[in-house]
């Protein structure tokens, strides 16, 4: 790790609370680095030479609070961690801003490689892909089997109307973001509020699931299930969907886009469902509503991004061929309700 501390957390403040707070933790000075990754809130790892821990905190210069709610993510992972879903163990909670300039929270460090690409995926070969993502399936029957009431989440979450208010929210972030006519994107977004499903029993959602959110250890299974910050209460078939919407190949060629899905031994998205299906027991007639949802959620997300990038306020490279990407998405929903 660096000696020059990353801009967002100053070692000699938290090494100052970690002795208050949790005294006899850390075993000398600590030394931080920014973990490379993450969209929204910031990850660090960090070491007193011996030992390590992960701290989360909010984008610097965060506006909205409930955005980045560090709480709600402590929360989460507190109350799963003596599940059978693997989380990190969370050591401490700080709502001083006085420390890190934000609100935020230690968690254990547990080893293990998220993988973003079919690329990296390839080292392992075409078994251990498909065992690990079948694993993934597995991890995840394991979150939506949780009684939320039994591990104090029953509150977390407005499970009632879930579905609908998800697709008006998104719609609503459509609106915002319209600079130039999206063929057929207003069209799936009507076929998707006239066919609403009956939701299941509401379970605790992550609401961002897939393999690059989990870390895989070197036995090919998942050691922690990260970036909880979109989880709720609410339908478990939106976690599925967005799944099967990630197995999905693209045929991009240079798609900015993350996805294994071409990775030799991937599981075919009807791999995935069958066996969500036969282990979790939930009827999942209705899984084309879901993907076809995903597909425009993300369809919506780019275009954020895009517009964004017309305007200039991005930053890097790659965003000037998000919005060729938009139609792809927006097509593949109105094929997937149409096939469903």
């Amino acid at each position: 790790m660096s000696s020059a501390p990353p801009p967002g957390l100053d070692p000699e403040r938290l090494h100052a609370l970690l002795e208050r707070e949790r005294p006899g933790l850390v075993g000398g000075p600590l030394r931080a680095r920014l973990i490379e990754g993450g969209r929204s809130n910031l990850t660090y790892a960090v070491t007193d030479g011996t030992h390590r821990w992960v701290v989360r905190r909010p984008p610097l210069g965060h506006v909205l609070a409930t955005a980045h709610d560090m709480r709600r993510e402590h929360r989460v992972l507190s109350a799963l961690h003596p599940t059978a879903v693997p989380v990190p163990r969370t050591l401490l909670l700080c709502e001083d801003e006085a420390v890190l300039g934000a609100p935020f929270y230690v968690m254990d460090f547990v080893p293990g490689t998220p993988y973003r690409t079919a690329d990296q995926l390839a080292p392992l070969g075409a078994e251990r892909t498909r065992g690990a993502v079948l694993g993934l399936v597995d991890t995840l029957v394991d979150l939506h089997a949780v009684d939320p009431d039994a591990v104090g989440l029953g509150d977390f979450g407005r499970p009632e109307g879930f579905l609908d208010r998800q697709l008006r929210r998104w719609g609503k972030q459509l609106a915002a973001s319209r600079g130039r006519e999206l063929a057929g994107v207003d069209e799936l977004h009507t076929a998707l509020g006239r066919a609403l499903p009956h939701s299941p029993a509401p379970t605790v959602v992550h609401g961002d699931y897939r393999l690059d959110n989990v870390l895989v250890g070197e036995d090919d299974r998942i050691t922690a299930v990260l970036d909880w910050e979109m989880s709720t209460l609410g339908d478990p078939l939106t976690d599925l969907g967005l799944l099967v919407m990630y197995s999905t190949p693209l045929d991009v060629p240079g798609s900015v886009i993350s996805t294994t899905a071409s990775a030799a031994g991937h599981p075919s998205p009807g791999e995935l469902v069958e066996r969500y299906a036969a282990r979790s027991g939930r009827d999942v007639s209705s899984l084309a509503w879901y993907t076809a949802f995903a597909w425009f959620k993300l369809a919506v997300i780019l275009e954020g991004i895009h517009y964004r990038h017309t305007l200039g306020r991005t930053v890097g490279s790659g965003f000037d061929r998000i919005g060729d990407l938009v139609p792809v998405f927006i097509e593949h929903g109105l094929d997937t309700l149409q096939e469903g």
